[in-house]
This record gives structure tokens, C-alpha cells and sequence, in this order.
């Protein structure tokens, strides 16, 4: 009689666990160049039912990170959703050299597609560049496709890579003369009626016959520096960084509708188009778990305009901020708490305008890449005579010309090696790391680690160059960019609220391929194929 009152204390508590009610739908939101401190800065301005809503009722982990580099979109999300590192996913990059192609090639990029929606070339993208599943794709299976799986994003690259390799639907925006939501024939032959019904209201028009004014006086953005101020970027036809824009008046000037990408509004009719699918799609109305993948793209844009101390970013932030509620306050009325799953992160941060880090006696700087290109080629040219060395120079890696170099019998580490030497002689030169060093040696000294995460094996170069804090290539000599291994770029927010998130906050270090392991075991599915993250124990209820 013991033994069997001992098993039925062990058997209820699993069956209990494994028949746990999965959440109806998962959202995930990612923001385009958001900051942390963006929720702490702009705090006192923000409503009670966005931002505020997700951190006061929901998970705050305050202390996330990404753990490579470099800091791009297409990398983000790509980590996001498959749980790892470019090391693994192979998203290594926006765009980068394919070493067998000898050429460019884009991260969402596939010329075997088609666009849908539009007659642009524009919707030629898929996300089999993608080298690892995702969360999402890992949803499909668990449901034997039952689940729906949609993205959506004002750019390709933030719609595509999230909604995996098994999306129902992905959706980015045609700007130039298009103004319309449009996808690829990876997923449909033919928008589906709803969003054709959207293109034809086209509230771009709406938003951008007007001016871009101030949400609040303009007096009380105190947390911002000066409107008028010279480390800012102008639109084409403006004369100064001020407020009001007048949107309707520089259309024409600055390609139509892709003028809304780089103002709050391309938030706004990002929400509008997400607030619809959940109603058009029916997504998280059966047993089911569907899964809404949606990134705003627009304060990345706006961010490399005017730079994170902006009046233009906070107002950004405080208009999405309204957009954020307007979509809680949906779910709400639409479902219960515990039936849908929201996680809010960013994929990558950005650097004070260096200018203004210099102006004020901090470190920052202009690394001129056309000028050590040159000295580069020059200074391989003296050493081993010749101008055939490097196949390409860009993202911070050289390539090298490999057949050459096996044709000639020399040694490659021996040139690895010689560029190293070279670039540390270079002003804003931080680190120089080669590939035979990161194929041989595992790093644990941060920058170097995350650069080594950041490595591919087949798709990355022979050396990596690391800059300097506050400093970035030369060309933005107003606005700003991202991409370091430096806090400014890897800190970002990572928010949880509803299905089984518990309510707190935490300090504790988490990186951001543990969003994915985290979904994973909320879910109770497999992790994407290559996750190298562990979930966040504190954060689930």
C-alpha cells in the first residue's frame, strides 16, 4: 500500500505538468535599434498601459544581451527566433561576400521567388539562408502544422527571418511608388483578401499628408538634447532637424511612401496590419498555439537620422509606446491573459552619435575604411608583391584570396597574421582577430568571445577587426549606426507578459538566444535545432 500511495505522488505532478494549457498565441515583438535605457529615459512619459503595462504586470529581464557581433538585423532576429549565434544560424550579416560566388548576397535575399503584391522585384526574399530552425518552425512541427505562423515587418529581413522556414504568411512593406504590404511566392501565389483590402484603404496616404509633429509640447522633451542641433540628419528638402516635418511637402523628394519607414507612422500601420491578421486570420481562436511575429522597423530608420538623444527618438518611443497599448488593449478584450504569450526585445541597440561623444570630452571616433584599404593593399603589396591577396573587404573582415594563395603554396595563417599586425597600428583599431585563432582557440575574454560567436566557419572572412568605443566607419557624419560588441549596441529590453510568465523583475545576466529556449519550454516543444540558449527559469511562473 506505500509503495503505491509513493508512485501516485510521482505520477500526479507529471500529468499535471504535461497537460498544462498551451498559450493560444505567442507574439513576439521586436523593436529596430532599441536601447534599454530607452524604457528607463522616457519612463515618466509613458502611459500606464504600453510599456509600463509589460513590465509592471509582467517579466522584466533588465540585464539581456547579445553575446556577438556584429549588431545588425538581420543577425537579431535571426538569433531571436533560432536561439543562437551567427556561428550556427549563418546569418552572419545584412548582406555579405559569398566566397564561392564571388559576390554580395543579401540575408533574406533568393532570387528563385517571386514577388507578391506589388510589380517590384522587392518581394524576391525567403529566409533559406538560414541555417538553423526557429522557434516558429519548431511551433509548425509540434502541431504537424496545424499552428499558424505569420510575420510581419516594414522591412523583408525583420518579416522573414522570424517566421521561419514554415511561415503561414510573411509580410514587409514596398515603399517608392508602391506604398503596399507584399509578400513572396515562398509563401502564396495571391495576397490574401484581407491585406489586398488594406493596400486599397492605404492609410500611408493618411499619415503622410500631414506633418510630423510633437506628441507633447516640445518644451517637456527634456530628456533629449537641443531640436535644432548639428549631429542630426535632414530629410531631402529640409534645411534643419526640426520639428514640425512636413511630410506631405517631402514626399516627392524622398521616394513617397518609403518616407513613412522614417517616421513613427511606419509603426503605426505595422500595428494596424497586425491588429487585423489576429481578427482576419482568426490566430489564437483553437487549440492550436499560433504564433505573430512582428518587428518595428521605424526607429531604426529614424535612429540612424538623428541619433539616440533626439527629440525625434523620444517622440518615436512615445508614440509606440500608444501603439503598444492600443494592441494590449485588444488582446484584452479579445482573450484571456493566460491564453496568449508576448515577449518585447529589440535586435541590437546603437552608439551615440560620435560627434556629439567627442564634443563632450568622451571617447568616439571616425574610422575612414576607404583609407585602410588602401594602406592595406599598399602594405601587401610591399610584403609579398602583389595586389591579388584580398578577394574583399567588408563588415569588418577580410577576405582573402584563397586559390591564389594555395597556387602560390603560402602559408595562410603567416598572412592572417601580417594583416593582424597591420591593423593594430590603425587609430580606432580596438582588436584583431584571425580566422585560424577562432577555429583553434575558444575565447572567453567578451569582445573577442563575441566575435568568435559571430564567426562562421564557411560564410565568415580570414581576419576580423574590432573598432573602439564610440567609434564608427566614416560617412555618418550626422545620425549614428550599430554593430559593436559594446553595451550601447548589445543591451537591450526584454519583456514578458501573460501565458505563464511570472510577475518580477531581474538583474540576472541572459543573452538572447535564451528567448527562444525560454518560448520553447512555455510551449513544452523543442528548442530550434542549433539553440545554444537555456531558458529563463526566473521568468516563467
Amino acid at each position: 500500500m506505500r509503495q503505491l500511495i509513493i508512485l501516485s505522488l510521482v505520477v500526479i505532478p507529471f500529468f499535471s505538468v504535461a497537460q498544462k494549457q498551451q498559450p493560444k498565441l505567442v507574439i513576439g515583438i521586436v523593436v529596430d535599434q532599441m536601447r534599454y535605457d530607452y524604457l528607463t529615459r522616457y519612463w515618466d512619459k509613458y502611459g500606464e498601459g504600453g510599456f509600463k503595462k509589460l513590465i509592471n504586470e509582467g517579466f522584466n529581464c533588465k540585464n539581456t544581451n547579445y553575446n556577438y557581433m556584429p549588431t545588425y538585423t538581420g543577425p537579431g532576429h535571426a538569433s531571436i527566433y533560432t536561439g543562437t549565434t551567427p556561428e550556427n544560424h549563418g546569418i552572419i550579416s545584412n548582406s555579405w561576400y559569398d566566397k564561392v560566388a564571388n559576390s554580395n548576397v543579401y540575408c533574406a535575399g533568393d532570387i528563385t521567388v517571386n514577388t507578391v503584391g506589388s510589380s517590384t522585384v522587392n518581394g524576391k526574399m525567403s529566409p533559406t539562408k538560414m541555417l538553423s530552425t526557429t522557434i516558429t518552425d519548431e511551433l509548425k512541427l509540434a502541431t504537424n502544422n496545424k499552428g499558424k505562423v505569420i510575420g510581419m515587418s516594414i522591412k523583408d529581413r525583420g518579416a522573414v527571418l522570424p517566421a521561419g522556414h514554415t511561415a503561414d504568411a510573411a509580410y514587409w512593406y514596398d515603399g517608392g511608388e508602391v506604398g503596399k504590404w507584399i509578400s513572396s511566392t515562398f509563401y502564396m501565389e495571391e495576397l490574401p483578401s484581407w491585406v489586398q483590402k488594406i493596400n486599397q484603404v492605404n492609410n500611408s496616404d493618411k499619415y503622410l499628408n500631414q506633418k510630423w509633429e510633437t506628441l507633447l509640447p516640445i518644451s517637456e522633451y527634456t530628456e533629449s538634447i537641443a531640436d535644432d542641433n548639428p549631429y542630426e540628419g535632414v530629410f531631402t528638402g529640409e534645411s534643419s532637424p526640426v520639428f514640425p516635418h512636413d511630410l506631405k511637402a517631402l514626399r516627392v523628394s524622398n521616394n513617397n511612401y518609403s518616407l513613412i519607414k522614417a517616421t513613427p507612422f511606419g509603426n503605426t500601420i505595422l500595428k494596424e496590419l497586425a491588429l487585423a491578421a489576429i481578427k482576419e486570420e482568426e490566430l489564437g481562436k483553437d487549440e492550436f498555439t499560433d504564433f505573430l511575429a512582428i518587428s518595428f522597423s521605424s526607429p531604426d530608420y529614424i535612429g540612424h537620422q538623428y541619433g539616440p538623444m533626439s527629440v525625434e527618438i523620444e517622440d518615436t518611443y512615445l508614440r509606440l509606446d500608444k501603439d503598444l497599448e492600443e494592441m494590449l488593449n485588444y488582446l484584452e478584450k479579445n482573450f484571456e491573459k493566460e491564453d496568449v504569450l508576448i515577449f518585447l526585445t529589440a535586435d541590437h541597440g546603437a552608439v551615440n552619435v560620435p560627434q556629439y561623444l567627442m564634443d563632450n570630452n568622451m571617447p568616439g571616433g571616425y574610422f575612414d575604411l576607404a583609407k585602410f584599404k588602401t594602406e592595406l593593399h599598399a602594405y601587401l603589396k610591399k610584403e609579398y608583391d602583389t595586389d591579388s591577396l584580398i578577394a574583399n573587404i567588408s563588415n569588418y573582415q577580410v577576405f582573402l584570396n584563397h586559390d591564389y594563395i594555395n597556387k602560390k603554396n603560402w602559408n595562410i595563417a603567416a598572412i592572417e597574421n601580417a594583416i593582424a599586425r597591420f591593423g593594430l597600428t590603425k587609430e580606432g583599431v580596438a582588436k584583431v582577430v584571425t580566422a585560424s585563432d577562432l577555429k583553434a582557440t575558444v575565447f572567453t575574454e567578451r569582445t573577442i568571445a563575441n566575435a568568435q560567436r559571430g564567426f562562421h566557419q564557411v560564410r565568415s572572412g580570414d581576419v576580423l577587426f574590432v573598432l573602439e568605443s564610440g567609434w564608427i566607419p566614416a560617412g555618418y557624419t550626422t545620425g549614428t549606426t550599430h554593430g559593436s560588441p559594446y553595451n550601447y549596441d548589445t543591451h537591450v529590453p526584454l519583456l514578458w507578459y501573460g501565458a505563464g510568465v511570472a510577475q518580477g523583475e531581474s538583474d540576472d545576466f541572459v543573452v538572447i538566444p535564451d528567448i527562444a529556449a525560454t518560448i520553447a519550454a512555455l510551449l513544452q516543444i523543442q528548442p530550434p535545432s542549433a539553440c545554444t540558449g537555456t531558458p529563463i527559469q526566473n521568468a516563467i511562473k
